[in-house]
Formats: structure tokens, C-alpha cells, sequence
């Protein structure tokens, strides 16, 4: 429902609970909102007039060729000429286009919809594929058929389009199709459902916005300033473009009438004192009549193992982010920390927007990092092994963080490089940091080199392999980084001194780690203004054993804020909160079973004290699910943080009450009543035990991490993985992947509870530690 004026207060509202504060802008967030405006169009975020009529053309082009195609396939078939007349498929947009927060150069989700005797893999594969083929304006066609959701990527006259099929139980697609309804979903297989969701959900929120100009000039905000920050990426365990749409809509619910300069100030507010694994939810889950699965900690065992659940607001409900790890949830959480600080000193007119947009150099962040280098034969070689390996790197920041139980801390930079010299080469990085705020004994490291060689043979299990194929990994430092990371393959030289906010001088490097602490760059081209440290020959030791030593440089700065760590015990009170035995239909016996992690530390960084007083005597509890609208209503009441005046109008009566508000919408009150389920059992365990990432057992002890290519290990392994590997989750698309999440119906029994000690090891130990796997 977009609207011109203000949302008015009455007894309905958008959202879960109701909104935290109704007031309307003020002269100062109208001019806050045009420099914001004005900033993200000079940063190009706006297509031209002439690009968007040949967008429009171009769309309108490929529903009259699906009409032709369906038409065809129905001549085919041997239907009548009546019926192949009346016979039809549409074209349906969805993700950024569909929102209209899309720019220039920006591929178009599309999604075709047809009849029920117009086949996929016959039909939509072949015959369409072949159609396109054919056409001059058509080019770089990749049909990626077996994909978790099938795509066939293409450029039509040079925009990229990615095209989708779903096909309908209907013999006749009326050209008036709503797929809003939930009974499209009807006798609908998994991969149209699937497809439909990406639809269906961008429709939803925008239908559950209070203002959507509002709500798109804040998306294009969050979503440059994401990947400024380098946290813009589902599949490298951030966030993807529905992800951000989703909490960006949940703060626009929450401040209905507030401009768009306020809403990001908000986000950041929120989000900085949100109580993770506590749901983004923008309306209640409904359970709906279909039987389709849907996120529900109760019943399905991996979404008790969710780090950061950002829930889709169309049936089936299912968590759009979950490939968030622990490691990529506190890279995100100490961002949102920034962006609060930074949209403070906004406030006091001590910062601006170029401040908030900041690139981030990643490569000055950390001593330590990954370098993982794949190459191949040719082009189309690299592109499907780049796929393939791109999809399993989350993998691998698990693996890490299990292996070193949470210890070690894996930030993956979310893009890839190129290096110009060496033909058909790309490579990724991870920084490596040791958690913060544990207490280090000193020559503590950690040896991963095992770690590595599980990670190496699950990537050998790609059933495309083929000869040229390779990759290494490598640990290299800081002053080790390759060049051609670089903007023209030149280092940056070391930062002047600056002064402090107190006056004091320090050096570049301490005001990024005072800005930034710990955060990828999303831009490398702005890395040459960024900071630096050229403390090299500090940086002394073999650059190729992934042998990371806990440095002093990573423990000093800010204290880490440990939510993380609380997530799956915050889980125990969600599940109990959300979803009740006796109105699931399950046995408190197996609904009590919810994984408990010991919360190491509960404080938080730079929160108010009030602030963490309201945690902990909070009752409220925000209405996420199968309950009735005026009980969520009559909660959210007791809790608002808005006094009436005379006049009507509403204002804050404090920050303070705004932050209690907050504080009670975002978190969830302790509960003691379920029973925790074994630390050991954690989400790449419960990955591998369903066959999916198992079998690595093999001797790694003392191996060298660097050149070991996926031939060799295809060799040593030779058919014992079976195939539970699928070609097609080589390439599959990012943006249908967050809206695609496993669903894994049953739980395993569990095993014995156990406790888990801190892995502190010494090289002198870990050698034969690794040496002795099986």
C-alpha cells in the first residue's frame, strides 16, 4: 500500500507487532533524505530513461517468444488447433527489477509460467533452449538444468536475463494469472514451487510496506552501503538481495512514517540490538492447507541451527539466510555496530554519508588469511569449476569454526580476483582472526592444515571434473597478499597520523580498526585511499602452512560482542515462544529438544546500561506466529514507546523509551523448560551425516596445504563418495538459493550430551593430533 502522507495510528498495522514510533519526519530528516537521494544518484544507482523503455521492451519481447513456444509444444503434443490457439505462458518478474530498486547493467529475474503438458526438461530445456539459440539477440544462452532451482541464463540485446520455469497443474494459463494465491501451489512439484517462491515473495513485501518509495530509496541505501562493506553475498554466508530487502522492510513496518534518511538511521539501531537467533519476520508463519514445508525449529532439526533467520513472508515460510555461519554473523553484527555509530555522529553533524559508505580494505584487516587459487583448461572450464567451488566455500568457514570450536574466526571476502599473468585463473580469500576477548596463552596456534584437506577432497567430489581442473589452498600474511588484489596491481602505502576525537594523534591503521573492526572490502577499487599497516617485519614465517598463530594485533581493540555464541541457547527460548507443541501437533518430548550452547559472555559492546537492564527484566515478547491479531496487538501496546499530545501528533518521550522498545521487540525472555540437545552435533556435522559432505577421514597429518590438485584427489579417492553430489548445485543462482533453503523433515536421534572444551593447541601437539584422524 504506497501512500503519499502519514500512516495514520489505528488498531491495524503492518507487521508483527506494532510499529515502534508513528511520527512523521522532521525538517531536519527531509534534508537528510535529499543529500541521501542526491548521494546515491551521483554513485550511479539509477538507470537511464532509455535503458528502462528497452528493459520494458525486451520483457515484452520474451512473453511474446514463451507464447510462441508454449503454442508449439502444444502442436506438438497433438492437441487440437483450438486448443494450441487458447494454449499460453507468462512472463513474471521478480528480485531487484521486481522491487525497483534495480540499476544500470543489472540482470532482470524472470520467471515463465506454463501449462501442465509443457515438460521442463523436454520442453522448456530443449525446445526453448533451441528457440533462443537460434535468435541473433540472443547470446551467452546456459541452460543449468539440474540447479537446486533450474535457470537458463542468457543476454537478450545485452541485458542479462535469468530465466526460471514453473509449471502449473492449469491445461490453460489465463493471461490474468494471480500467482499470489496459494492454490497456484497446488500439485506443483518442488522445483515449481521453488520457483514460484522468488515471485511470490518480492509481491508479498511490497504489499506489507507502509510507503514503497520510501522503502526502495532505503533498499538502494542498504544495499550499495552492503556491498561497500563487503557483506553483500548469500552465497559466501552474508546477506543476498531478498535478505536486505526483508529487514529493510521490517524497519519501514516498524517506523511507518519515517523518511527514508531515519529509516537507515533505525536499521543500524535495530539491527545493533537485535537478539539473534530471534526471526525477522514481516508477518506471522502461516502453516497454510498444502502440507508444504515450512521454518518451523519444532519440527525440522536444521532450522534450530540457523544463525540469523530472516523469514519469507509468502507460504511456504522458510528462512532466507541460511547460510549465515557464526563467523559471517559477527562480520555483520560489529558492521551494524558501525553504521549506528557513524548514523549517531550524523546526527551531531560529526560524520556524513561518505563516511557511512566507506569501503572497507579487507586486506589490511587481518595478519592472517586464505588464499584459495583455482584454475582450469579454458574459459568455460573455469566459469563451471568456479561455480562449483564458490558453492562449497561455506563449507569450509564451518569446518574451520567447528574444528577449532569457534576459536578461529573465518571472514570470506565476497568476491573473486583474477590474475591477468596466469590464464583461466580466480581465486578467493578468507581472513583469519582469533576470537576475541578469550584469554590467549603465547606460540597458541592453530593447525588447519587437516581442516584444508577436508575442505580439498569434498571439492573433489564435482562429478564434472575435468582433466586441468585444480586447486590449492594457501596461508599467506598480510604483507604476502598478491598485488594484483590492488587497484593497478600497486600496494598502498602507509597511512599519515590523524588526530583522535580527543585530540591525540594516531595512525591511519587504529581509526580503521576504530570505524571498521573486522569488516570485508566490498569495493577493491577504493582499497588505495583505505589504511594500512606496513608493520612487515613483524610478519615473519612460512606464508604456505595454514598454521595460524594467535596474535597479539588480534587482541587488542574493541571486546567482541558475543551474541553469537548465545545463538542456538536464544534458540531454546524461540522455539518455545513461537511455536507451541499443541498447536504444531508435536510431542513436547521431541519439541523440547533444542540445541543449547553455554553463553560464554552476555555483555555487549558500547550498549547503554539501561540498555542491557531492559534485556534482562524484559516479559514482552513479540508475536511472531499462530497467534490470534489482537493478542499481538494488545502486546505490542504494553510496550509503546509514543506519547500523545494535544495536538494528535506522536513523539518519542526519550531515546531511552525508544531503545527499551526496541530492546523488547528484538529480544526473547530466557526459558528454562527445553531440554538441550548435545553441543557436538552442530549444522556441517548434521550437513555430512546425510551423506552430503562425508568421508574425509584420509591421512592429512603434516601434508602440505599448497599445490594438491583435484585429479590427485580424485585418485586417492576413487568412487567411495558415491553420488549424493548433484551437477546442477554447481551454478545455481544466488538470489533463487535465498529463497530456497534444504528442508530436512526429521530429526536424528540424538547422541549423548557432552561438554566441549576450548581447542588450545601447540604445533608440538597438532601435528599428531591431525596425524591420527580417521
Amino acid at each position: 500500500m504506497e501512500c503519499s502522507g502519514l500512516v495514520k495510528r489505528s488498531n491495524g498495522h503492518l507487521g508483527v507487532t506494532e510499529p515502534i514510533s508513528w511520527s512523521g519526519p522532521t525538517e531536519y530528516d527531509v534534508i537528510k533524505t535529499q543529500e541521501l537521494e542526491k548521494y546515491l544518484a551521483d554513485a550511479g544507482l539509477y538507470e537511464s530513461q532509455e535503458e528502462a523503455v528497452s528493459r520494458e521492451e525486451i520483457l515484452g519481447r520474451l512473453d511474446q517468444i514463451v507464447k510462441i513456444w508454449v503454442k508449439k509444444v502444444s502442436r506438438a503434443k497433438g492437441f487440437n488447433e483450438q486448443f494450441v490457439q487458447e494454449a499460453n505462458a507468462k512472463i513474471f518478474t521478480f528480485g531487484s527489477y521486481r522491487l525497483g530498486v534495480h540499476g544500470p547493467g543489472a540482470d532482470i529475474d524472470t520467471l515463465c509460467v506454463g501449462p501442465r503438458h509443457a515438460s521442463r526438461e523436454e520442453d522448456f530445456f530443449t525446445e526453448l533452449h533451441n528457440m533462443l539459440s537460434e535468435m541473433p539477440e540472443v547470446t551467452e544462452l546456459h541452460p543449468v538444468p539440474d540447479a537446486h532451482v533450474p535457470v537458463m541464463n542468457f543476454k537478450f540485446s545485452g541485458v542479462s536475463i535469468d530465466l526460471l520455469y514453473a509449471k502449473l497443474s492449469l491445461w490453460v494459463i489465463p493471461e490474468d494469472l494471480d500467482i499470489s494465491q496459494d492454490s497456484i501451489l497446488q500439485n506443483a512439484d518442488e522445483q515449481t514451487v521453488r520457483s514460484l517462491n522468488g515471485c511470490r515473495v518480492t509481491d508479498q513485501i511490497l504489499r506489507l510496506v507502509p510507503n514503497i518509495q520510501n522503502f526502495r530509496t532505503t533498499l538502494r541505501c542498504m544495499r550499495l552501503w552492503a556491498k561497500r562493506r563487503g557483506v553483500y553475498s548469500n552465497v559466501a554466508g552474508f546477506l543476498g538481495g531478498i535478505n536486505w530487502a526483508l529487514l529493510v522492510a521490517r524497519i519501514c513496518q516498524l517506523y511507518p512514517n519515517a523518511l527514508p534518511s531515519m529509516l537507515v538511521s533505525r536499521f543500524f539501531r535495530v539491527y545493533t540490538q537485535w537478539r539473534w537467533p530471534n526471526p525477522v519476520m514481516l508477518c506471522e508463519i502461516q502453516e497454510g492447507t498444502l502440507g508444504l514445508p515450512i521454518w518451523d525449529p519444532r519440527r525440522n532439526f536444521r532450522d534450530r541451527l540457523h544463525q540469523m533467520p530472516i523469514i519469507t513472508p509468502a507460504y511456504p515460510c522458510m528462512n532466507s539466510s541460511y547460510n549465515v555461519s557464526s563467523s559471517t554473523l559477527h562480520v555483520m553484527t560489529e558492521e551494524f555496530q558501525r553504521g549506528n555509530e557513524i548514523c549517531e555522529a550524523m546526527e551531531a553533524n560529526k560524520a556524513d554519508w561518505d563516511t557511512l559508505f566507506e569501503p572497507y580494505p579487507f586486506f589490511e584487516a587481518y595478519k592472517h588469511y586464505l588464499e584459495i587459487d583455482i584454475i582450469a583448461e579454458n574459459e568455460s572450464d573455469l566459469r563451471k569449476w568456479k561455480g562449483w567451488v564458490e558453492s562449497r566455500l561455506r563449507t569450509l568457514t564451518l569446518k574451520i569454526e567447528r574444528h577449532t570450536f569457534g576459536m578461529l574466526h573465518c571472514h570470506p571476502c565476497p568476491r573473486d580476483f583474477s590474475d591477468k599473468s596466469r590464464p583461466f585463473h580466480c581465486c578467493y580469500f578468507m581472513g583469519l582472526q582469533r576470537k576475541q576477548g578469550v584469554p590467549v596463552q603465547e606460540s597458541e596456534q592453530f593447525d588447519i592444515r587437516g581442516t584444508v584437506e577436508d575442505f580439498k577432497h569434498s571439492v573433489s567430489m564435482y562429478t564434472l571434473w575435468k582433466p586441468g581442473m585444480e586447486i590449492q589452498v594457501s596461508h599467506i600474511k598480510r604483507r604476502n597478499v598478491p598485488l594484483f588484489v590492488f587497484p593497478g596491481g600497486v600496494r598502498p602505502s602507509r597511512p599519515p597520523k590523524v588526530a583522535g576525537l580527543d585530540g591525540h594523534a594516531i595512525s591511519g591503521r587504529k581509526v580503521s580498526n576504530m570505524v571498521h573492526a573486522g569488516k570485508p572490502a566490498g569495493n577493491v577499487s577504493h582499497m588505495a585511499d583505505a589504511s594500512t599497516d606496513r608493520k612487515q617485519m613483524e610478519e615473519k614465517g612460512n606464508c604456505c602452512d595454514p598454521i595460524v598463530e594467535s596474535s597479539s594485533e588480534s587482541r587488542k581493540g574493541k571486546q567482541s560482542d558475543n551474541r553469537t555464541d548465545s545463538n542456538a541457547a536464544n534458540m531454546n527460548s524461540l522455539v518455545d515462544h513461537i511455536l507451541k507443541p499443541s498447536e504444531m501437533g508435536v510431542p513436547s518430548s521431541f519439541a523440547n529438544g533444542v540445541l543449547d550452547v553455554p553463553d560464554e559472555s552476555r555483555k555487549r559492546k558500547r550498549m547503554d546500561a539501561t540498555t542491557d537492564s531492559f534485556a534482562t527484566d524484559s516479559e514482552f515478547q513479540a508475536d511472531h506466529s499462530f497467534k490470534r491479531p489482537e493478542t499481538s496487538a494488545a502486546i505490542a501496546a504494553s510496550v509503546d514507546p509514543v506519547a500523545e499530545i494535544d495536538n494528535g501528533e506522536s513523539i518519542f518521550c526519550s531515546k531511552e523509551a525508544e531503545t527499551l522498545a526496541i530492546s523488547k521487540i528484538t529480544s526473547v525472555p530466557p526459558s528454562s523448560n527445553l531440554a538441550a540437545l548435545p553441543e557436538g552435533l552442530d549444522e556441517l556435522e548434521y550437513f555430512e551425516s546425510q551423506g552430503h559432505d562425508k568421508g574425509f577421514g584420509g591421512p592429512v597429518g603434516g601434508h602440505s596445504v599448497e599445490s594438491s590438485t583435484v585429479k590427485d584427489a580424485v585418485t586417492q579417492l576413487g568412487s567411495s563418495y558415491g553420488s549424493d553430489t548433484k551437477n546442477g548445485g554447481v551454478e545455481e543462482l544466488e538470489k533463487s538459493s535465498e529463497l530456497s533453503a534444504p528442508y530436512l523433515g526429521v530429526a536424528p536421534a540424538s547422541t549423548a550430551n557432552t561438554q566441549r572444551k576450548p581447542l588450545r593447541l601447540r604445533l608440538s601437539t597438532v601435528v599428531k593430533s591431525a596425524g591420527e584422524r580417521s
